[in-house]
């Protein structure tokens, strides 16, 4: 069977009108680096200095949380250690051998920052801090944050700890895949216990966006005298969901949001290829019809701007044999605009469709009903 790769035409092509115009100019912002991405697709609509490493304080707790709830329990026990117990900077104040739930533990990192949380589950989950260091490491190049080096799970200052905007950015979009994740950050407020007093913990979250940004979503602040201020943000408008990052950002929230709203109206997400919309077709060989229609199995959509192209690339043989069945597989359609590919869905057969002709084992079936003389 042999295949073929073509594009399906301009299969969409729009010119968006707005009276917002020439907000989203490249590089525009008050940070060393940024990058803002569509959460579907990964598109990335606002760039600058993206690639450059630098360092990300505790914006690094987006790692060291995806990790705990990807591999632990959110009724695990976990214990504060002496590595734990007086960690420099912010803090939730544990006491030596304290111990919290996971889901508690995960509050006071994520809420508060607390640096001593960060260490308490990093040797819950990696067993040692340096297995947890190298678990970080592993998982940041699964999801191809491929310049970035942790050194620790909380951010504290080192020369090689290290990411960049775009890294970050990938990390952040992994990590709000995940819905426990996503609802930790997006809590504005808990309360958890505290060993030895009367009153519980209450815990603020310092991501402002919160409260201030319709639509929020998330996700996790950080600030040292190196790095300065960073961000991770993200909000959702419409059928759009942003993830974005800044780094050594002086007016980190609201830079964040002039990005967000430049983004938001700047593109439009599309929906290129929908579940009712045909994808082309394909040639059948012996059948009673020439031809079979092509049916997407999921939705292709994309965020365009104003005179943007999408194109809809088909990944299908040249022709099939008859009989074909409605849902065989035929195949892989590909969203790309400016020849980059962001996405993908796996196209079917829409109908059914017979051969000519009986099969050469219907006729043998159909021989030993042969009467002889």
């Amino acid at each position: 069977m042999t295949t073929k790769r073509w594009a399906a035409g301009l299969f969409f092509a729009l010119i968006f009108m707005y009276n917002y115009v020439g907000v989203l100019a490249q590089g525009e912002t008050s940070a060393k680096a940024a990058c803002v991405l569509e959460m579907e697709t990964g598109r990335v609509l606002f760039e600058h200095n993206m690639h450059d490493r630098l360092p990300m304080a505790s914006t690094t707790k987006v790692m060291t949380a995806l990790l705990a709830i990807e591999n632990g329990n959110p009724t695990d026990e976990v214990v504060c250690s002496p590595n734990a117990f007086g960690v420099p900077g912010t803090s939730i104040y544990l006491s030596e051998g304290e111990t919290l739930t996971l889901e508690e533990m995960l509050l006071g990192l994520m809420l508060s920052s607390g640096n001593d949380a960060a260490v308490a589950i990093a040797e819950h989950i990696g067993g040692t801090l340096d297995g947890f260091v190298e678990r970080m490491n592993a998982r940041a190049r699964e999801i191809g944050a491929l310049n970035t080096h942790f050194a620790n799970p909380h951010g504290l200052p080192d020369d090689t700890h290290v990411t960049t905007a775009y890294d970050l950015a990938l990390i952040a979009r992994e990590a709000m895949g995940n819905d426990a994740f996503r609802a930790l950050v997006s809590t504005q407020r808990a309360t958890i216990p505290w060993e030895g007093r009367t009153y519980d913990r209450v815990l603020k979250n310092k991501n402002r966006l919160l409260s201030d940004y319709p639509g929020a979503t998330g996700v996790k602040t950080g600030y040292t005298s190196r790095a300065g201020r960073c961000l991770v943000f993200g909000a959702r408008r419409g059928d759009m969901e942003l993830v974005g990052v800044v780094l050594g950002c002086p007016d980190w929230f609201d830079e964040a949001a002039r990005l967000m709203d430049a983004c938001f109206e700047s593109y439009d997400m599309v929906r290129v290829l929908g579940l009712t919309q045909s994808a082309g077709e394909v040639a059948v060989e012996g059948g009673k019809r020439e031809s079979v229609g092509l049916c997407p199995l999921s939705e292709l959509c994309v965020p365009l701007r104003e005179g943007e192209t999408a194109q809809l690339v088909l990944d299908v043989p040249q022709r099939v044999n008859a009989p074909v069945y409605p849902g065989m597989r035929m195949g892989e359609g590909h969203l790309v605009v400016g020849g980059e590919q962001y996405g993908s869905c796996e196209l079917v057969a829409g109908a059914r469709v017979d051969a000519k002709r009986l099969t050469l084992d219907v006729r043998r079936a159909l021989s030993g009903f042969a009467i002889s003389d």
